[in-house]
């Protein structure tokens, strides 16, 4: 096996190619395991949701952000509901009160189509 092609002779090395290839795939999976996935949940509310459902979602969330993923708050608005755009925000000032121990807002997304979405990263 050519070990460093551009010394002059070129420098060579005789080995066991299996046993190379078995090495090079430990490297492989071993590189794997250090990388970490950051996976997003996402929970779904709507401007009108009760008072207790709206805890059993965050409930959930704080769940998602404790196991280590990103968490998506997404409000959406169905037909007339969309002109009452202060209840949505009073739902989502909610959620901010109630995860702001573990929970600070990463990014705030505008308004896109008939939703607003706003991303939790954990403390």
């Amino acid at each position: 096996m050519e070990i460093s092609p551009n010394a002059k002779p070129p420098v060579c090395k005789i080995l066991d190619y299996g046993k190379f290839k078995y090495e090079e795939q430990k490297k492989r999976q071993h590189s794997k395991k250090k990388q970490h996935i950051i996976k997003i949940k996402e929970i779904r509310l709507r401007p009108r949701i009760d008072q207790h459902d709206l805890e059993t979602k965050v409930k959930m969330g704080r769940k998602f952000l404790k196991d280590g993923c990103k968490l998506k708050v997404t409000l959406m608005f169905r037909g007339r509901e969309l002109s009452r755009l202060d209840l949505g925000e009073i739902v989502l000032d909610k959620v901010a009160e109630m995860l702001s121990d573990i929970a600070e807002i990463e990014k705030r997304e505008p308004m896109e189509g008939r939703r607003i979405s706003i991303m939790y990263n954990a403390k």
